[in-house]
This record gives C-alpha cells, sequence and structure tokens, in this order.
C-alpha cells in the first residue's frame, strides 16, 4: 500500500497531554505510525538536493549579511524550490517518483544546516577579526574551525530535543511554520506550484534588473550610460549633492532590501527608519559641523556612529535575556531532566532518537578539535577552550528554550555574555574575546536551528534520527561553500566596512572586543556619551513595551534603531519601504498577501544575491583566486 502523500491533515500544532511517556507514546502511534515508520525519509536525492540548495542559499545570507548584518532562514525557500524542481523533473521523466513529504522535511533540514546555520558567524566574528588584526586566517584553519563549530552546535542539541518538544511541548513558531509550508506544498491542488512560480519568477526578475543596475559595464564600457546605478548616481548628484552623499543620505538600486522588509516586519522597519533619520541626518551633521567627524562617507563616518548603535543593541538584548529568567532557569533545570536516566527497555520512542553517544562523540571531538585550533591559531590557552564550550552548552539550552517559546534565538546575547566573560577572565586579549563568543554564538546558532527543524518532523511524524543525519550532511557542503564564497568576496580586510560591503555585524563586535581589551576611556567624550545615551535607550525600549503592552506597536524596537546606526542611511530606507508594502497588500488583500509575500520576497533575496556574487567574480575573480590560493 502506497503512503500516503501528506502526514496529515491537520497537525498536532497543539500538542499533547500527560505525563512524558504518555505524550510521547501518542506522537509514536497517532502521528510516527502509518507515516514516518513506512515512508522515504533519509534518500540520497534529499540530501543531495538539500546540500545543492543550501550552498546555493548560504551565497545569499553570505551576500546580505555582508551587507546589512542580517540573515534570514532557508528552509522554507529551500522546500519550495525542491518541491518545485523535483515536480518539474518527474514530469518530464527525469525523476521517477515524487519526494515525500518526509523526503522534502530531510532535505530542507540539510538546507538549513548548509545554508544557515554554518555560515552565520562568518559575517559577525570572523569578520571582526580580520578588522582587528588586518589579516585573513589561514584557509585550512578556517574550514576546519567553522566545521568544528558545526558540528559542536548540532550535536549540543541532541540531549535537549526529547525533553523541549517531545516533554514540554514548546511550539518553536518558524519550525511549525515549516511543517505548515510543506503541508500545503503536498496538499492537492495546486497552491505548491503557484507559491513555487511566484518565487521563481520572482528570482529571476532580480536576477535581470541586478544585471541591468550593476552588470552591463562588464559586458561593454559604451552600456554604463544604460545601467540603473548611473542613473541613479545621476540623480543623487543633481538633487542630493555631495554633503548629502557622503552621509549615505541618498537612493540606492537595491530591492533586495525592499523584499526584506516585507519579510521583517513593520515595527522593525519603521524603527530602523527611525534610527537612520536620528544616525544620518541629525546626529552625523552635529558632529561635521562641530569639527569632531572628519571626511566623508561610509568607512570613515561609522567609526563614530556606531558605538551608540552597538550599545543600544547589546544593553536590549542582555535586558531582554535577563527578563526573561525564569526560561532561563526551566532551562537550567533541563539538564536534571536530560541526564537522568533510565527510560523503560519497551519504550519505543528511544529508539527513534539519536543517541546520547553521538552527542558525546561529537562533543568530544569538536572540544579536542577547537582546543588545538584556539591554541595553534588565537593563541587560547586550553582550559579557555574548556571554559567556552561549557559555557556555550549552557548558554545554548537557554538559546534554545528562547526560541521554542519566543522564536527568536538571542545569538548576540549569548556572544556578548561570553565576550563579558572573557573579557574579565583576560583583559587585553582581543582575538580570545572574539573566538570565545564565537563558540557560544555558532553552538547557540547550530543548536536553535537544528531543534527548529526537529519541530517540523515532529509535527509530520518524522524519524528524529533519521533528520539529525541530515542536518549532520548539511555541515559538509555548507561549511565549503560558505568558507570559500567568504574568502573570495572578502579577500582581505580592506572589503570591509566598504559601500560595496559595510559589514555592520563585523562592526558591533569589533567594537565590544576593543571596548572590553583597551577600556572605555580611550574611546573620547563624544564615543563615550554615545555608548551611555545608546545604552540607556536600548534598556528604556526594551522595558516599554512591558510597561505599555497595549501601546508596544508604537514603540520602537531597540535592535531596529540600533542597526540603523551601524548602516548606510538608504538600508532603513528600503527596509521600511519593503515593510509598509506588505503590510498595505495584507491590508487589501490578505489571502493573496499569505500565499505570496514570503515567495516573492524570498525568491527576490535570493536571485539579487546570486547576481551580486556573480557580479563580484565576474569583476574580480581572477585576482581574488590567487589571493585565495596565495599565488
Amino acid at each position: 500500500m502506497t503512503p500516503p502523500a501528506v502526514a496529515h491533515d491537520v497537525l498536532p500544532i497543539e500538542g499533547f497531554r500527560g505525563t512524558p511517556e504518555e505524550i510521547e507514546r501518542q506522537w509514536y502511534e497517532q502521528v510516527y505510525l502509518g507515516h514516518g515508520d513506512r515512508m522515504r525519509q533519509l534518500t540520497w536525492r534529499a540530501v543531495l538536493m538539500g546540500s545543492l540548495l543550501g550552498g546555493l542559499l548560504s551565497l545569499t545570507n553570505l551576500y546580505i549579511g555582508l551587507k546589512a548584518g542580517w540573515g534570514f532562514g532557508v528552509a522554507i525557500t529551500a522546500c519550495i524550490l525542491s518541491y518545485a524542481i523535483w515536480t518539474a523533473l518527474n514530469r518530464v521523466g527525469v525523476a521517477r517518483t515524487p519526494m515525500t513529504i518526509l523526503e522534502n522535511n530531510c532535505m530542507q533540514s540539510t538546507a538549513s544546516s548548509a545554508g544557515y546555520s554554518t555560515g552565520g558567524t562568518l559575517i559577525s566574528a570572523f569578520a571582526a577579526w580580520m578588522l582587528i588584526n588586518n589579516a585573513a586566517m589561514p584557509l585550512g584553519e578556517m574550514l576546519a574551525w567553522v566545521f568544528l563549530l558545526s558540528v559542536l552546535g548540532v550535536t549540543m542539541a541532541i540531549p535537549m530535543k526529547r525533553q523541549m518538544i517531545n516533554v514540554e511541548q514548546l511550539r518553536f513558531p518558524s519550525g511549525i511554520a515549516a511543517a505548515e509550508t510543506l503541508r500545503a506544498l503536498h496538499a492537492t491542488g495546486d497552491s505548491g506550484l503557484r507559491s513555487a512560480r511566484a518565487l521563481g519568477w520572482a528570482g529571476l526578475l532580480a536576477l535581470l534588473t541586478k544585471f541591468w543596475a550593476e552588470g552591463l559595464a562588464l559586458v561593454s564600457g559604451a552600456l554604463t550610460p544604460l545601467m540603473i546605478s548611473t542613473w541613479i548616481a545621476a540623480f543623487n548628484a543633481r538633487v542630493l549633492g555631495p554633503a548629502w552623499m557622503g552621509r549615505t543620505v541618498m537612493l540606492s538600486w537595491e530591492p533586495m532590501f525592499i523584499a526584506a522588509g516585507a519579510i521583517t516586519g513593520l515595527r522593525v522597519c519603521w524603527s530602523m527608519l527611525l534610527g537612520s533619520v536620528t544616525c544620518w541626518m541629525i546626529f552625523v551633521p552635529w558632529l561635521q559641523q562641530r569639527g569632531v567627524a572628519q571626511g566623508s562617507g561610509y568607512g570613515s563616518l561609522v567609526q563614530w556612529t556606531l558605538w551608540g548603535g552597538v550599545a543600544c543593541m547589546v544593553t536590549s538584548s542582555l535586558l531582554a535575556f535577563a527578563l526573561q529568567w525564569r526560561t532561563a532557569l526551566r532551562a537550567l533545570t533541563d539538564v536534571a531532566a536530560m541526564v537522568r536516566g533510565g527510560r523503560r527497555d519497551d519504550d519505543p520512542v528511544a529508539a527513534l532518537e539519536a543517541p546520547a553517544s553521538w552527542f558525546v562523540a561529537g562533543q568530544v571531538a569538536a572540544f579536542v578539535g577547537l582546543a588545538w585550533l584556539g591554541h595553534r591559531v588565537f593563541g587560547m590557552p586550553y582550559w579557555q577552550t574548556a571554559l567556552a564550550v561549557l559555557l556555550s552548552f549552557a548558554l545554548a539550552l537557554v538559546a534554545c528554550r528562547v526560541t521554542g517559546e519566543t522564536d527568536t534565538t538571542p545569538v548576540g546575547a549569548m556572544g556578548k555574555i561570553t565576550q563579558l566573560t572573557f573579557g574579565a577572565l583576560s583583559p587585553g586579549n582581543v582575538n580570545v574575546n572574539l573566538m570565545s563568543a564565537n563558540v557560544t554564538a555558532a553552538a547557540a546558532a547550530s543548536s536553535a536551528d537544528l531543534l527548529t527543524d526537529l519541530k517540523s518532523g515532529y509535527l509530520l511524524g518524522a524519524h528524529p534520527r533519521k533528520q539529525f543525519l541530515a542536518q549532520f550532511a548539511g555541515i559538509f557542503v555548507g561549511t565549503l561553500v560558505s568558507v570559500l564564497a567568504f574568502r573570495l568576496l572578502v579577500p582581505n580586510a580592506a572589503a570591509l566596512g566598504s559601500d560595496q560591503f559595510p559589514a555592520p555585524a563585523a562592526q558591533t563586535w569589533r567594537a565590544v572586543a576593543l571596548a572590553l581589551s583597551h577600556g572605555v576611556a580611550d574611546l573620547g567624550a563624544i564615543k563615550i556619551w554615545s555608548i551611555v545615551i545608546g545604552g540607556a535607550v536600548g534598556v528604556v525600549l526594551t522595558l516599554a513595551p512591558r510597561l505599555f503592552p497595549a501601546r508596544q506597536h508604537l514603540i520602537p524596537s531597540a535592535a531596529g534603531v540600533g542597526l540603523a546606526w551601524t548602516f548606510h542611511w538608504y538600508y532603513g530606507v528600503l527596509f521600511f519601504a519593503g515593510a509598509v508594502l506588505a503590510w498595505w497588500v495584507e491590508r487589501r488583500r490578505p489571502r493573496w498577501a499569505a500565499e505570496y509575500t514570503f515567495p516573492v520576497a524570498s525568491g527576490w533575496i535570493a536571485g539579487e544575491s546570486l547576481m551580486g556574487v556573480a557580479l563580484v567574480m565576474a569583476e574580480h575573480g581572477p585576482a581574488l583566486l590567487r589571493t585565495l590560493l596565495g599565488r
């Protein structure tokens, strides 16, 4: 008998009730049996498709991350693309059978690992390390470090899964969204194909417009006057003038940030606009009029603006984390539940879960490798690496619980806690500060990403051990593609902090590391007051929604305001434009918005990012390759 195309007409989103044993047995009998035990899941085609799509989509996150310090999960985009590609191959006879929903679920786990969790710290900690040391890390060591961090984070999630997902039934909203997307794609009807077509057309249009905007000159210099970027530059020079352009107050043709705004939401995006206006149209002109800030252009001015923005984001993230002390306390009590032995011999779910031996093997291998590399490359004493790994487990435990309850992974806060810890233990050592925080942030991101994917599989009746293996498989391709692409796009520190790659996340990590290592007193009065005021704003904006919950939609987001002080003025404008457009469409055509907003926005981001990477490679490829190979 052929297994059904979908696991369930209605997903068990509300979970089950009873003792832990009763909850797990209900899931096993009502969700897993008849689906996870019969349907194809971990297949070569699922892993290969996930690796291919994840590797491709890692370029989009790398590109947009270097531009705006932002990253987007790739799981749902990969689901839609995989469904479209495999459906097309099946219809023309190349693929004999369509992918099952659980194959697609494994595929999205591989893609998510390859496209998101492996490269997240490249745009932050690694880029900050390059800015501080004015050097590039050797390629072999960089590949090994990123791979080991991913192994650490993925295997760290093994003991957390059964407690947080099976027993406590934490929601992990993005996992629910991915499961709902898969169910909709595999349901009868054309809704899945409509979403796939929308994503494909948006991506194609983005490819073409990006080439029109920046690529025509590579074909022939005579085509330069026809480029969109040429028209925009002429408008900026004529209407705004060099003074405002030097403050980044100008127009820019980068519609992917409009698409990003459509996904991000109105509150964060209008906060970005507010931050952009207060920073680049008020604070920067004031600095220039007083003769404090010399020169113009993003690279010169951001050295003054980032301190207030970073302080706002740091105090906000740490306070928000502190206000969730009950969640943190519950997370720490999870340790007892996870290490308590003795599941019954007749426990059918235990045979499906990733075994504890995988957790131990992964943690030991990652620790030994990281300790050796940290000592060899960064001069980290072995005991500090051990402390970083132990701290990572405790903080990843908290980060995963916060993700499960709020759908927000506090990677920044986790990294800052580690930076503060090692700033006290090893003052003056910038590299130890950065890379120890890198361990924590990467572990938190990878663990939370795996649990989000496992939540999707839990709802669909997937085999959790097979899904873990799919996620682990993505580490290999993700590490290789993301690191090589990063080295090609950023061959040296000079590429960072430029108009092409502002790298605001790296600027943030660098600022915190320098402040902790050299002391705030060395920064000067203006920067110190920026930190004080920015930090106070972060505290107020974090407390205000709790004090006035009915008006929280009118209160700016501290993350949005702070981030705008670290990137160009026009990014805030573009994010805001996208959020307003999505809000307007949702008000006028709610059904259309529900079906098309995410696919269109995701397709546009992917298309423009891939063309952006291709144009950089086409223009500088040979020189970048020689730099990478050391010739």
